[in-house]
């Protein structure tokens, strides 16, 4: 992981044998807490905070942004701490399962957020603390991989996982559509005049990242113990997450890829943060139709991740981060002007198809350099990459919205973040597998 030559790394057998359906298990867990950020992060949930509980949608986005750096600085910090140590101690499900039930616990306290503006700092917490607990769930999740998935099939599980993702934020959303929203009389007594069939959605979400992460916690095999005490845990993890960011400069292809999705991530969590508030604000989606929006592209990121996903471990994983980085740019740009509902239509559906590509290879690039007994650090730098500078897509966005007073403006801080990580994802030189 050097300046050097990357090496040919030989197939890697599994850290510990998995039975039989951990694989499956493992990709379900996808399915299972992609319901946070699809209905709560990006499509429903911040759409109903930006038009029905904020003071107005520039003022809702602006807050929503805010909140949403706050958590990512929380994140950038807990999370290469929490890998180190976790590292140090073995196992991951009891961080996983902990983190998980933290997710579900806040997501569903944003049922209690009635449509006006004295709730507005209940649900900026709450949505706080659930992306916390999501996106540190994340690094504990990733970091089982490497160690249950052969190496040569790293960027099909991924991308198959992550595409089963999409299509679980997909499902959810459609349960809530279905049996919540559409029904002129909704279920349940749910009172339409306190938004109460939109504010069940949470208490849903909640239910659904509990009940589907399950197999992953009854069938993917943990890694074994160390042995090594809390105390001892913490100390050994800090000091060898010291060392190895002492280290890093050395290690400057690592370095440089981290720093690329450092940059291009930030675009990427910034458009879904904003994506459903920028439909609702220019284009006037309401809520059902924001939620029919989502499905659709859900459909396309869904089938973009699973697709990609093969020519990931045939091409690698950085020619398909390229190649997607290269297709959103052009794209966010030329959704830019468009004025057209249609039009809209038609380019949001073709950037999902690239979101989900970009994602899953970025984790399988990431498990392909990660050094096996210090995966869980490793991917805890991975989420400090995603999140030490994930302050400033929402900072930057949220200013030039408020600057210009459009969200257009806004918006058009994006693609230059898909561009800068294009340029300096050129100089990472992947490790290539060898074929089985």
């Amino acid at each position: 992981m050097s300046a050097a030559p990357p090496a040919i790394l030989p197939p890697a057998a599994p850290l510990s044998p998995p039975r039989k359906g951990a694989l499956a298990a493992w990709a379900f867990y996808d399915w299972a807490n992609s319901a946070f950020p699809t209905v709560i992060q990006t499509f429903l949930f911040s759409a109903y905070f930006a038009t029905a509980v904020a003071t107005d949608e520039r003022s809702g986005a602006a807050l929503w942004g805010n909140a949403t750096s706050l958590a990512a600085i929380a994140i950038a910090i807990a999370s290469p701490v929490l890998g180190a140590i976790a590292d140090q101690g073995g196992r991951l499900k009891p961080w996983l399962g902990a983190l998980t039930l933290l997710t579900a616990l806040a997501t569903a306290a944003l049922w209690y957020v009635e449509p006006d503006p004295s709730f507005a700092l209940l649900a900026l917490i709450a949505m706080g603390i659930g992306t916390f607990g999501f996106e540190l769930g994340t690094v504990f999740y990733n970091a089982l991989l490497p160690a249950i998935a052969p190496r040569s099939m790293l960027g099909r599980i991924s991308g198959w996982a992550w595409g089963l993702g999409y299509m679980g934020g997909l499902a959810c959303m459609a349960v809530a559509l279905f049996l919540f929203i559409q029904p002129a009389t909704p279920p349940f007594g749910l009172d339409p005049a306190t938004a109460e069939p939109v504010r069940v959605v949470a208490l849903l979400c909640a239910g659904w990242m509990l009940l589907f992460a399950l197999p992953l916690f009854l069938f993917v095999p943990d890694r074994p113990a160390t042995g090594v005490g809390s105390r001892r845990a913490i100390a050994q993890g800090c000091r060898t997450l010291y060392e190895t960011l002492k280290a890093l400069p050395r290690h400057r292809n690592v370095a440089r890829f981290l720093l690329a999705k450092m940059i291009y991530i930030d675009g990427l969590n910034t458009l879904f943060a904003f994506g459903g508030i920028y439909a609702a604000g220019v284009f006037g989606f309401g809520l059902e139709e924001m939620l029919l929006f989502g499905i659709l592209l859900n459909v396309a990121a869904g089938a973009g991740a699973a697709g990609f996903a093969w020519l990931d471990d045939w091409l690698g994983a950085k020619p398909t981060i390229l190649f997607s980085l290269g297709a959103l740019t052009l794209l966010a740009l030329a959704i830019l002007p468009v004025t057209d509902r249609d039009w809209f239509y038609g380019l949001a559906l073709a950037i999902g198809i690239f979101l989900g590509p970009t994602q899953a290879a970025s984790r399988s690039m990431m498990a392909r350099l990660a050094p096996p007994h210090l995966a869980t650090e490793f991917f805890g730098l991975y989420a400090l990459a995603g999140k030490a500078t994930a302050f400033m897509g929402p900072a930057i966005l949220a200013f030039a919205t408020t600057l210009f007073d459009s969200q257009r403006a806004g918006m058009a801080t994006i693609p230059p973040f898909f561009v800068i990580g294009f340029l300096l994802l050129l100089a990472v030189k992947e490790p290539k597998t060898a074929r089985p």
